[in-house]
Protein backbone atom coordinates (compact mmCIF):
# COMPACT_ATOMS: atom_id res chain seq x y z
CA UNK A 1 0.00 0.00 0.00
CA UNK A 2 1.18 3.52 -0.82
CA UNK A 3 -0.17 6.78 0.58
CA UNK A 4 0.37 10.27 -0.67
CA UNK A 5 -0.90 13.56 0.77
CA UNK A 6 -2.28 16.51 -1.11
CA UNK A 7 -0.65 19.25 0.94
CA UNK A 8 -2.45 22.46 -0.07
CA UNK A 9 -2.24 25.15 2.60
CA UNK A 10 -1.20 22.58 5.19
CA UNK A 11 2.18 21.96 3.57
CA UNK A 12 4.05 23.80 6.33
CA UNK A 13 2.32 21.77 9.03
CA UNK A 14 3.28 18.57 7.26
CA UNK A 15 6.91 19.66 6.87
CA UNK A 16 7.15 20.54 10.57
CA UNK A 17 5.65 17.23 11.57
CA UNK A 18 8.11 15.47 9.32
CA UNK A 19 11.03 17.26 11.00
CA UNK A 20 9.68 16.48 14.45
CA UNK A 21 9.45 12.82 13.56
CA UNK A 22 13.23 12.68 13.32
CA UNK A 23 14.34 9.16 12.59
CA UNK A 24 10.82 7.72 12.59
CA UNK A 25 9.97 5.48 9.69
CA UNK A 26 8.16 7.12 6.73
CA UNK A 27 5.02 5.08 7.35
CA UNK A 28 4.91 6.25 10.98
CA UNK A 29 5.27 9.88 9.89
CA UNK A 30 2.41 9.42 7.43
CA UNK A 31 0.20 8.00 10.15
CA UNK A 32 1.07 11.04 12.26
CA UNK A 33 0.16 13.79 9.81
CA UNK A 34 -2.49 12.24 7.59
CA UNK A 35 -5.45 13.02 9.91
CA UNK A 36 -4.45 16.70 10.07
CA UNK A 37 -4.93 17.39 6.36
CA UNK A 38 -8.07 19.46 5.80
CA UNK A 39 -10.99 17.51 4.32
CA UNK A 40 -8.88 14.36 4.09
CA UNK A 41 -10.48 10.97 3.75
CA UNK A 42 -9.23 7.86 5.42
CA UNK A 43 -7.66 4.66 4.24
CA UNK A 44 -10.18 2.18 2.73
CA UNK A 45 -11.22 -0.42 5.27
CA UNK A 46 -12.26 -3.89 4.14
CA UNK A 47 -15.83 -4.32 5.32
CA UNK A 48 -16.58 -7.79 3.98
CA UNK A 49 -15.68 -10.16 1.15
CA UNK A 50 -16.91 -13.24 -0.75
CA UNK A 51 -20.41 -11.85 -1.19
CA UNK A 52 -22.56 -14.12 -3.36
CA UNK A 53 -20.05 -17.00 -3.16
CA UNK A 54 -20.67 -20.60 -2.26
CA UNK A 55 -18.98 -22.56 0.53
CA UNK A 56 -15.71 -23.19 -1.33
CA UNK A 57 -15.87 -21.20 -4.58
CA UNK A 58 -17.25 -18.13 -6.30
CA UNK A 59 -18.81 -17.69 -9.71
CA UNK A 60 -16.31 -16.06 -12.07
CA UNK A 61 -16.96 -12.34 -12.14
CA UNK A 62 -16.45 -10.59 -15.47
CA UNK A 63 -17.01 -6.97 -16.48
CA UNK A 64 -20.43 -6.53 -14.87
CA UNK A 65 -20.50 -3.52 -12.56
CA UNK A 66 -22.72 -3.94 -9.47
CA UNK A 67 -25.74 -1.77 -8.72
CA UNK A 68 -27.48 -0.68 -5.53
CA UNK A 69 -31.17 -0.20 -4.70
CA UNK A 70 -33.43 -0.28 -1.68
CA UNK A 71 -35.11 -3.56 -2.57
CA UNK A 72 -37.19 -3.93 0.60
CA UNK A 73 -38.20 -0.33 1.37
CA UNK A 74 -36.27 -0.18 4.63
CA UNK A 75 -34.51 3.07 3.73
CA UNK A 76 -31.15 1.40 3.15
CA UNK A 77 -29.52 0.27 -0.09
CA UNK A 78 -28.80 -3.33 -0.91
CA UNK A 79 -26.27 -4.57 -3.50
CA UNK A 80 -27.36 -6.30 -6.70
CA UNK A 81 -24.61 -8.04 -8.67
CA UNK A 82 -24.25 -10.77 -11.25
CA UNK A 83 -21.53 -13.06 -12.53
CA UNK A 84 -23.70 -15.86 -13.92
CA UNK A 85 -26.60 -15.97 -11.47
CA UNK A 86 -28.02 -12.72 -10.07
CA UNK A 87 -27.92 -12.02 -6.37
CA UNK A 88 -28.92 -9.40 -3.81
CA UNK A 89 -26.73 -8.82 -0.76
CA UNK A 90 -27.14 -7.02 2.56
CA UNK A 91 -24.81 -4.03 2.37
CA UNK A 92 -23.82 -4.13 6.02
CA UNK A 93 -22.48 -7.69 6.13
CA UNK A 94 -22.77 -9.28 2.67
CA UNK A 95 -25.46 -11.75 3.66
CA UNK A 96 -27.27 -13.30 0.70
CA UNK A 97 -30.85 -12.02 0.50
CA UNK A 98 -31.79 -13.89 -2.66
CA UNK A 99 -30.29 -15.56 -5.71
CA UNK A 100 -32.00 -15.83 -9.09
CA UNK A 101 -31.29 -17.23 -12.53
CA UNK A 102 -29.09 -20.01 -13.84
CA UNK A 103 -25.34 -20.43 -13.39
CA UNK A 104 -24.51 -21.27 -17.03
CA UNK A 105 -25.07 -17.86 -18.68
CA UNK A 106 -22.38 -15.21 -18.27
CA UNK A 107 -23.25 -11.62 -17.40
CA UNK A 108 -20.92 -9.13 -19.11
CA UNK A 109 -22.62 -5.68 -18.95
CA UNK A 110 -23.40 -3.88 -15.72
CA UNK A 111 -26.58 -4.60 -13.78
CA UNK A 112 -29.31 -2.08 -14.64
CA UNK A 113 -31.80 -0.60 -12.17
CA UNK A 114 -34.65 1.19 -13.98
CA UNK A 115 -38.39 1.69 -13.77
CA UNK A 116 -39.31 0.08 -17.10
CA UNK A 117 -43.02 0.93 -17.10
CA UNK A 118 -42.65 4.24 -15.25
CA UNK A 119 -45.08 3.00 -12.61
CA UNK A 120 -42.92 3.67 -9.55
CA UNK A 121 -41.76 0.05 -9.33
CA UNK A 122 -38.12 -0.28 -10.50
CA UNK A 123 -36.85 -3.44 -12.14
CA UNK A 124 -33.46 -5.14 -12.35
CA UNK A 125 -32.35 -5.85 -15.92
CA UNK A 126 -29.42 -8.01 -17.02
CA UNK A 127 -28.13 -9.23 -20.40
CA UNK A 128 -26.19 -12.47 -20.79
CA UNK A 129 -24.76 -15.15 -23.02
CA UNK A 130 -27.29 -17.40 -24.69
CA UNK A 131 -28.86 -14.24 -26.09
CA UNK A 132 -30.76 -13.69 -22.83
CA UNK A 133 -32.29 -10.43 -21.63
CA UNK A 134 -34.08 -10.66 -18.29
CA UNK A 135 -36.09 -8.30 -16.11
CA UNK A 136 -36.48 -9.11 -12.42
CA UNK A 137 -38.55 -7.53 -9.71
CA UNK A 138 -36.75 -6.20 -6.67
CA UNK A 139 -37.66 -9.34 -4.72
CA UNK A 140 -35.77 -11.49 -7.23
CA UNK A 141 -38.80 -12.90 -9.02
CA UNK A 142 -38.61 -13.02 -12.80
CA UNK A 143 -40.82 -10.50 -14.61
CA UNK A 144 -39.84 -11.48 -18.15
CA UNK A 145 -37.04 -13.16 -20.03
CA UNK A 146 -36.46 -12.87 -23.78
CA UNK A 147 -34.07 -14.17 -26.43
CA UNK A 148 -34.45 -11.52 -29.15
CA UNK A 149 -31.56 -12.97 -31.18
CA UNK A 150 -33.06 -16.45 -31.07
CA UNK A 151 -30.57 -17.50 -28.40
CA UNK A 152 -27.58 -16.94 -30.68
CA UNK A 153 -24.59 -15.01 -29.33
CA UNK A 154 -23.84 -13.16 -26.13
CA UNK A 155 -25.25 -9.77 -25.25
CA UNK A 156 -22.33 -7.71 -23.94
CA UNK A 157 -23.96 -4.31 -24.22
CA UNK A 158 -27.03 -3.19 -22.25
CA UNK A 159 -28.63 0.13 -21.45
CA UNK A 160 -32.16 1.21 -20.50
CA UNK A 161 -33.48 4.67 -21.43
CA UNK A 162 -36.54 6.51 -22.70
CA UNK A 163 -35.45 6.65 -26.35
CA UNK A 164 -38.64 8.30 -27.57
CA UNK A 165 -38.72 10.85 -24.78
CA UNK A 166 -42.46 10.32 -24.41
CA UNK A 167 -42.55 9.11 -20.79
CA UNK A 168 -44.59 6.09 -21.82
CA UNK A 169 -42.06 3.49 -20.71
CA UNK A 170 -38.38 2.80 -21.13
CA UNK A 171 -36.59 0.96 -23.91
CA UNK A 172 -34.02 -1.79 -23.38
CA UNK A 173 -31.07 -1.70 -25.81
CA UNK A 174 -28.77 -4.70 -26.16
CA UNK A 175 -25.80 -5.34 -28.46
CA UNK A 176 -24.47 -8.74 -29.46
CA UNK A 177 -20.95 -10.19 -29.51
CA UNK A 178 -21.34 -12.39 -32.56
CA UNK A 179 -19.97 -12.43 -36.11
CA UNK A 180 -22.84 -10.65 -37.77
CA UNK A 181 -23.77 -7.15 -38.83
CA UNK A 182 -27.06 -7.68 -37.04
CA UNK A 183 -25.83 -6.45 -33.70
CA UNK A 184 -28.33 -4.10 -32.00
CA UNK A 185 -31.82 -4.79 -30.65
CA UNK A 186 -34.24 -2.35 -29.04
CA UNK A 187 -36.94 -3.84 -26.82
CA UNK A 188 -39.96 -2.20 -25.24
CA UNK A 189 -40.70 -2.24 -21.51
CA UNK A 190 -42.25 -5.71 -21.83
CA UNK A 191 -39.24 -7.14 -23.66
CA UNK A 192 -40.75 -7.15 -27.16
CA UNK A 193 -38.50 -6.17 -30.06
CA UNK A 194 -39.53 -2.81 -31.50
CA UNK A 195 -40.15 -2.19 -35.21
CA UNK A 196 -37.04 -1.10 -37.12
CA UNK A 197 -34.79 -3.40 -35.12
CA UNK A 198 -32.45 -5.26 -35.07
CA UNK A 199 -29.86 -3.26 -36.94
CA UNK A 200 -28.10 -3.93 -39.30
CA UNK A 201 -29.31 -6.54 -41.85
CA UNK A 202 -27.56 -9.89 -41.81
CA UNK A 203 -25.92 -9.58 -45.23
CA UNK A 204 -24.38 -6.14 -44.48
CA UNK A 205 -25.35 -4.93 -47.99
CA UNK A 206 -27.10 -1.94 -46.54
CA UNK A 207 -26.77 1.74 -47.47
CA UNK A 208 -26.96 2.76 -43.80
CA UNK A 209 -23.44 1.63 -42.92
CA UNK A 210 -21.12 -1.19 -41.97
CA UNK A 211 -21.08 -3.17 -38.75
CA UNK A 212 -20.14 -6.46 -37.13
CA UNK A 213 -20.17 -7.88 -33.62
CA UNK A 214 -20.07 -5.71 -30.49
CA UNK A 215 -17.62 -7.32 -28.07
CA UNK A 216 -17.86 -4.92 -25.13
CA UNK A 217 -20.42 -2.62 -23.52
CA UNK A 218 -20.01 -0.16 -26.41
CA UNK A 219 -23.44 1.36 -26.94
CA UNK A 220 -24.31 4.83 -25.60
CA UNK A 221 -27.50 6.92 -25.70
CA UNK A 222 -28.16 10.62 -25.16
CA UNK A 223 -29.94 13.61 -26.63
CA UNK A 224 -27.60 15.19 -29.16
CA UNK A 225 -30.14 16.88 -31.44
CA UNK A 226 -31.97 19.05 -28.90
CA UNK A 227 -35.39 17.45 -29.39
CA UNK A 228 -37.05 15.11 -26.89
CA UNK A 229 -35.59 11.95 -28.41
CA UNK A 230 -32.29 10.22 -27.75
CA UNK A 231 -29.77 9.00 -30.28
CA UNK A 232 -27.82 5.73 -30.13
CA UNK A 233 -24.10 5.39 -30.88
CA UNK A 234 -22.95 1.82 -31.63
CA UNK A 235 -19.24 1.17 -32.32
CA UNK A 236 -18.54 -2.42 -33.47
CA UNK A 237 -15.95 -4.81 -34.91
CA UNK A 238 -15.13 -2.70 -37.98
CA UNK A 239 -13.54 0.70 -38.52
CA UNK A 240 -16.98 2.32 -38.61
CA UNK A 241 -19.29 3.71 -35.91
CA UNK A 242 -23.03 3.53 -36.41
CA UNK A 243 -25.52 6.06 -35.08
CA UNK A 244 -29.30 5.69 -35.02
CA UNK A 245 -32.54 7.40 -34.22
CA UNK A 246 -34.97 5.53 -31.92
CA UNK A 247 -36.75 4.01 -34.94
CA UNK A 248 -33.54 2.55 -36.34
CA UNK A 249 -32.99 5.09 -39.10
CA UNK A 250 -29.36 6.19 -39.40
CA UNK A 251 -28.00 9.58 -38.42
CA UNK A 252 -26.53 11.54 -41.33
CA UNK A 253 -22.89 12.58 -41.35
CA UNK A 254 -21.76 16.14 -42.03
CA UNK A 255 -22.99 16.89 -45.56
CA UNK A 256 -20.10 19.20 -46.37
CA UNK A 257 -17.41 16.70 -45.37
CA UNK A 258 -19.15 13.41 -46.16
CA UNK A 259 -21.81 14.07 -48.83
CA UNK A 260 -24.77 11.67 -48.84
CA UNK A 261 -23.28 9.50 -46.11
CA UNK A 262 -24.48 8.35 -42.72
CA UNK A 263 -22.30 7.89 -39.64
CA UNK A 264 -21.93 4.21 -40.41
CA UNK A 265 -20.65 4.83 -43.91
CA UNK A 266 -17.62 6.89 -42.84
CA UNK A 267 -14.56 4.83 -41.95
CA UNK A 268 -12.34 5.91 -39.06
CA UNK A 269 -8.67 6.41 -39.91
CA UNK A 270 -5.84 7.93 -37.91
CA UNK A 271 -5.27 10.39 -40.78
CA UNK A 272 -8.14 12.81 -41.26
CA UNK A 273 -7.09 13.33 -44.89
CA UNK A 274 -7.47 9.61 -45.57
CA UNK A 275 -10.77 9.59 -43.70
CA UNK A 276 -12.10 12.49 -45.79
CA UNK A 277 -11.03 10.75 -48.98
CA UNK A 278 -13.01 7.72 -47.86
CA UNK A 279 -10.43 4.97 -48.27
CA UNK A 280 -6.80 4.07 -47.62
CA UNK A 281 -4.29 2.11 -49.65
CA UNK A 282 -3.39 -0.33 -46.81
CA UNK A 283 0.09 -0.37 -48.32
CA UNK A 284 2.14 -0.02 -45.14
CA UNK A 285 2.47 3.76 -45.25
CA UNK A 286 1.13 5.03 -41.91
CA UNK A 287 -1.32 7.58 -43.31
CA UNK A 288 -2.73 4.95 -45.67
CA UNK A 289 -2.80 2.02 -43.24
CA UNK A 290 -3.54 3.08 -39.67
CA UNK A 291 -7.24 2.69 -38.99
CA UNK A 292 -9.27 1.96 -35.89
CA UNK A 293 -11.33 -1.08 -34.92
CA UNK A 294 -14.12 -0.69 -32.36
CA UNK A 295 -14.84 -4.29 -31.35
CA UNK A 296 -14.01 -3.41 -27.71
CA UNK A 297 -14.35 0.36 -28.09
CA UNK A 298 -17.21 1.97 -26.15
CA UNK A 299 -18.76 5.35 -26.84
CA UNK A 300 -19.60 8.00 -24.26
CA UNK A 301 -21.78 11.04 -24.98
CA UNK A 302 -20.99 14.19 -22.98
CA UNK A 303 -20.51 17.94 -23.21
CA UNK A 304 -16.72 18.08 -22.99
CA UNK A 305 -16.19 21.86 -23.13
CA UNK A 306 -19.23 23.24 -21.31
CA UNK A 307 -21.08 24.81 -24.27
CA UNK A 308 -24.30 22.78 -23.75
CA UNK A 309 -23.66 20.68 -26.86
CA UNK A 310 -22.85 17.02 -26.36
CA UNK A 311 -20.01 15.31 -28.19
CA UNK A 312 -19.28 11.63 -28.85
CA UNK A 313 -16.12 10.26 -27.23
CA UNK A 314 -14.90 6.87 -28.46
CA UNK A 315 -11.89 4.67 -27.82
CA UNK A 316 -10.72 2.13 -30.38
CA UNK A 317 -7.90 -0.20 -31.26
CA UNK A 318 -5.49 1.28 -33.79
CA UNK A 319 -3.99 -1.24 -36.19
CA UNK A 320 -2.13 -1.38 -39.49
CA UNK A 321 -4.51 -2.66 -42.15
CA UNK A 322 -1.57 -3.79 -44.29
CA UNK A 323 -0.66 -6.41 -41.67
CA UNK A 324 -3.82 -6.81 -39.55
CA UNK A 325 -3.78 -7.44 -35.81
CA UNK A 326 -2.42 -8.59 -33.47
CA UNK A 327 -0.14 -6.89 -32.86
CA UNK A 328 -2.11 -3.71 -32.39
CA UNK A 329 -0.42 -0.31 -32.32
CA UNK A 330 -2.10 1.70 -29.58
CA UNK A 331 -5.46 2.63 -28.07
CA UNK A 332 -6.89 5.60 -29.97
CA UNK A 333 -9.15 8.33 -28.58
CA UNK A 334 -11.57 10.38 -30.70
CA UNK A 335 -14.02 13.19 -30.05
CA UNK A 336 -16.74 13.64 -32.68
CA UNK A 337 -19.45 16.26 -33.08
CA UNK A 338 -23.07 15.05 -33.47
CA UNK A 339 -22.67 15.31 -37.26
CA UNK A 340 -19.66 12.91 -37.20
CA UNK A 341 -17.08 15.64 -37.91
CA UNK A 342 -14.11 15.71 -35.57
CA UNK A 343 -14.31 18.10 -32.62
CA UNK A 344 -12.50 21.43 -33.11
CA UNK A 345 -13.67 24.33 -30.96
CA UNK A 346 -12.29 26.91 -28.57
CA UNK A 347 -8.70 26.06 -29.34
CA UNK A 348 -9.20 22.35 -28.74
CA UNK A 349 -8.51 20.71 -32.09
CA UNK A 350 -9.21 16.96 -32.24
CA UNK A 351 -9.00 16.71 -36.01
CA UNK A 352 -5.61 15.14 -35.30
CA UNK A 353 -5.83 12.66 -32.43
CA UNK A 354 -3.25 11.79 -29.74
CA UNK A 355 -1.08 9.05 -31.25
CA UNK A 356 1.09 6.21 -29.92
CA UNK A 357 -0.54 6.22 -26.50
CA UNK A 358 1.01 2.85 -25.62
CA UNK A 359 1.59 -0.50 -27.32
CA UNK A 360 -0.13 -3.56 -25.86
CA UNK A 361 1.65 -5.69 -23.27
CA UNK A 362 -0.53 -8.63 -24.27
CA UNK A 363 -3.61 -9.20 -26.42
CA UNK A 364 -3.92 -12.86 -25.45
CA UNK A 365 -6.73 -13.50 -22.99
CA UNK A 366 -5.23 -16.91 -22.18
CA UNK A 367 -2.36 -14.93 -20.63
CA UNK A 368 -4.35 -12.11 -18.99
CA UNK A 369 -8.00 -11.12 -19.35
CA UNK A 370 -8.59 -8.32 -21.85
CA UNK A 371 -8.21 -4.70 -20.78
CA UNK A 372 -11.41 -2.94 -21.87
CA UNK A 373 -10.81 0.75 -22.72
CA UNK A 374 -14.14 2.07 -21.41
CA UNK A 375 -13.90 5.88 -21.59
CA UNK A 376 -14.94 7.96 -18.59
CA UNK A 377 -15.65 11.69 -18.82
CA UNK A 378 -15.28 13.85 -15.73
CA UNK A 379 -13.87 17.20 -14.60
CA UNK A 380 -10.77 16.27 -12.63
CA UNK A 381 -9.36 19.73 -11.95
CA UNK A 382 -12.59 21.70 -11.38
CA UNK A 383 -12.21 24.08 -14.36
CA UNK A 384 -15.59 23.24 -15.89
CA UNK A 385 -14.12 21.22 -18.76
CA UNK A 386 -14.07 17.47 -18.93
CA UNK A 387 -11.09 15.15 -18.92
CA UNK A 388 -11.24 11.71 -20.55
CA UNK A 389 -9.94 8.64 -18.75
CA UNK A 390 -9.53 5.07 -19.96
CA UNK A 391 -7.55 1.96 -19.08
CA UNK A 392 -5.48 0.39 -21.82
CA UNK A 393 -3.71 -2.80 -22.77
CA UNK A 394 -0.42 -0.99 -22.16
CA UNK A 395 -0.99 -1.57 -18.43
CA UNK A 396 -1.74 2.08 -17.68
CA UNK A 397 -4.65 4.31 -16.72
CA UNK A 398 -4.79 7.31 -19.04
CA UNK A 399 -6.28 10.76 -18.46
CA UNK A 400 -6.38 13.21 -21.38
CA UNK A 401 -7.17 16.89 -21.06
CA UNK A 402 -8.87 18.65 -23.98
CA UNK A 403 -5.45 19.93 -25.06
CA UNK A 404 -4.72 16.27 -25.99
CA UNK A 405 -2.02 15.87 -23.36
CA UNK A 406 -1.83 13.97 -20.09
CA UNK A 407 -1.00 16.22 -17.14
CA UNK A 408 0.76 15.53 -13.87
CA UNK A 409 1.69 11.88 -13.41
CA UNK A 410 -0.79 10.60 -15.95
CA UNK A 411 -0.75 8.00 -17.38
CA UNK A 412 -0.54 5.94 -14.22
CA UNK A 413 1.04 2.48 -14.57
CA UNK A 414 -0.56 -0.45 -12.77
CA UNK A 415 1.93 -2.74 -14.52
CA UNK A 416 5.40 -2.91 -13.00
CA UNK A 417 7.88 -5.00 -14.97
CA UNK A 418 9.84 -5.70 -11.78
CA UNK A 419 6.88 -7.72 -10.46
CA UNK A 420 7.34 -10.25 -13.26
CA UNK A 421 3.69 -10.46 -14.30
CA UNK A 422 1.15 -8.36 -16.16
CA UNK A 423 -1.48 -6.23 -14.48
CA UNK A 424 -4.40 -4.44 -16.17
CA UNK A 425 -6.91 -1.88 -14.84
CA UNK A 426 -10.69 -1.61 -14.80
CA UNK A 427 -12.91 1.24 -15.95
CA UNK A 428 -12.33 4.02 -13.38
CA UNK A 429 -14.72 5.90 -11.13
CA UNK A 430 -14.35 9.62 -10.47
CA UNK A 431 -15.49 11.43 -7.31
CA UNK A 432 -14.42 14.41 -5.26
CA UNK A 433 -14.20 12.32 -2.12
CA UNK A 434 -13.27 15.16 0.24
CA UNK A 435 -15.24 17.88 -1.60
CA UNK A 436 -12.21 20.13 -2.11
CA UNK A 437 -12.93 20.90 -5.77
CA UNK A 438 -10.45 18.36 -7.14
CA UNK A 439 -11.49 14.84 -8.04
CA UNK A 440 -10.10 11.46 -7.05
CA UNK A 441 -9.96 8.46 -9.39
CA UNK A 442 -10.77 4.96 -8.13
CA UNK A 443 -10.35 1.66 -9.96
CA UNK A 444 -9.28 -1.93 -9.54
CA UNK A 445 -6.66 -4.05 -11.25
CA UNK A 446 -6.19 -7.74 -11.99
CA UNK A 447 -3.22 -9.96 -12.60
CA UNK A 448 -1.81 -12.37 -15.12
CA UNK A 449 -3.07 -15.94 -15.08
CA UNK A 450 -0.78 -18.32 -13.22
CA UNK A 451 0.89 -15.47 -11.30
CA UNK A 452 -0.62 -16.41 -7.92
CA UNK A 453 -0.89 -12.68 -7.30
CA UNK A 454 -4.00 -10.60 -6.70
CA UNK A 455 -5.27 -7.31 -8.06
CA UNK A 456 -5.50 -4.06 -6.16
CA UNK A 457 -7.83 -1.23 -5.28
CA UNK A 458 -6.21 2.01 -6.48
CA UNK A 459 -7.16 5.55 -5.40
CA UNK A 460 -5.33 8.42 -7.15
CA UNK A 461 -5.62 12.16 -6.90
CA UNK A 462 -6.57 14.35 -9.84
CA UNK A 463 -2.97 14.55 -11.05
CA UNK A 464 -2.53 10.79 -11.17
CA UNK A 465 -0.60 10.51 -7.91
CA UNK A 466 -1.38 7.46 -5.76
CA UNK A 467 -3.12 8.07 -2.45
CA UNK A 468 -3.96 4.49 -1.46
CA UNK A 469 -3.35 1.05 -2.90
CA UNK A 470 -4.88 -2.01 -1.24
CA UNK A 471 -4.38 -5.62 -2.29
CA UNK A 472 -7.78 -7.21 -2.96
CA UNK A 473 -8.80 -10.42 -1.17
CA UNK A 474 -7.51 -13.73 -2.54
CA UNK A 475 -9.73 -16.16 -4.46
CA UNK A 476 -11.95 -18.31 -2.31
CA UNK A 477 -10.92 -21.41 -4.25
CA UNK A 478 -7.30 -22.41 -3.66
CA UNK A 479 -7.04 -23.74 -7.23
CA UNK A 480 -7.38 -20.27 -8.77
CA UNK A 481 -4.07 -18.67 -9.79
CA UNK A 482 -5.01 -14.98 -10.18
CA UNK A 483 -7.62 -12.48 -9.06
CA UNK A 484 -8.71 -8.86 -9.18
CA UNK A 485 -11.56 -6.68 -10.35
CA UNK A 486 -12.29 -6.59 -14.10
CA UNK A 487 -15.52 -4.63 -13.67
CA UNK A 488 -15.84 -0.98 -12.75
CA UNK A 489 -16.57 -0.75 -9.02
CA UNK A 490 -19.55 1.21 -7.67
CA UNK A 491 -19.63 4.05 -5.13
CA UNK A 492 -22.67 4.15 -2.85
CA UNK A 493 -23.78 4.12 0.78
CA UNK A 494 -24.86 0.59 1.60
CA UNK A 495 -24.71 0.54 5.40
CA UNK A 496 -26.70 3.63 6.36
CA UNK A 497 -23.85 5.67 7.81
CA UNK A 498 -22.79 9.05 6.34
CA UNK A 499 -19.77 7.68 4.43
CA UNK A 500 -19.55 5.95 1.08
CA UNK A 501 -18.63 2.36 0.41
CA UNK A 502 -16.80 1.00 -2.62
CA UNK A 503 -18.43 -2.14 -4.04
CA UNK A 504 -16.29 -4.42 -6.18
CA UNK A 505 -17.45 -7.43 -8.21
CA UNK A 506 -14.21 -9.38 -8.30
CA UNK A 507 -13.18 -12.24 -10.55
CA UNK A 508 -12.83 -14.95 -7.87
CA UNK A 509 -13.60 -13.41 -4.47
CA UNK A 510 -17.24 -12.51 -5.13
CA UNK A 511 -18.45 -9.08 -4.10
CA UNK A 512 -16.02 -7.17 -1.88
CA UNK A 513 -16.91 -3.95 -0.02
CA UNK A 514 -14.63 -1.30 1.46
CA UNK A 515 -15.62 1.52 3.79
CA UNK A 516 -14.31 4.93 2.71
CA UNK A 517 -14.00 7.01 5.91
CA UNK A 518 -14.44 10.76 5.64
CA UNK A 519 -16.45 10.74 2.40
CA UNK A 520 -19.82 11.92 3.70
CA UNK A 521 -19.65 15.10 1.60
CA UNK A 522 -18.29 13.50 -1.57
CA UNK A 523 -19.39 14.64 -5.04
CA UNK A 524 -19.95 11.69 -7.37
CA UNK A 525 -18.87 12.47 -10.94
CA UNK A 526 -18.78 8.94 -12.42
CA UNK A 527 -20.04 6.54 -9.78
CA UNK A 528 -20.31 3.15 -11.54
CA UNK A 529 -19.74 1.33 -14.80
CA UNK A 530 -20.88 3.39 -17.82
CA UNK A 531 -21.66 6.28 -15.47
CA UNK A 532 -25.03 5.35 -13.97
CA UNK A 533 -27.33 2.44 -13.21
CA UNK A 534 -29.08 2.77 -16.56
CA UNK A 535 -25.63 2.16 -18.11
CA UNK A 536 -26.28 4.68 -20.90
CA UNK A 537 -22.72 6.04 -21.14
CA UNK A 538 -23.83 9.66 -21.01
CA UNK A 539 -23.67 12.72 -18.79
Amino acid sequence: MRRRLIFGSFGLVVIVLGLLAGTARSADVQRLYLPLVLNSFGEPILKWQYGGCYSSWCETGWYSSPAVADINNDGQNEIIASAYSLWALDGTNGALLWRAGATNYRTWPGVVIADLEQDGQPEIVIAQSGGLVSAYRLDGSLKWQKQPSGGVGEFRGLLVVDLDGNGGGLEVVVTRAYGSARNTWVLDAAGNTRPGWPQLPQDNNNPNGYAWGVYNANVAAANMSGDSRLELIVPSDVHYINAFNPDGTPLPANAGLYPNKTWGQVGVWESLATELRGWGQCDGARAESYRTNFADGPAVIADVNGDDQREVIVTGNMYDCSTGYPPSRYMALYIFNPDRSRFNLGGYDWRAIPVDTGAPLSENYSVIETAQPNPVVADLDGDGKQEILFASYDGRMHAFWLDKTEHGRWPFAVYNSAEGFYRFASEPLVADLNNDGKAEVLFTSWTQKGSHQWGKLHILNWMGEPIYEKILPPPKSTSVTWNGGLAAPTLADVDGDPDLELIINTAYAGVVVYDLPGTAGARLLWRTGRGNFQRDGSK
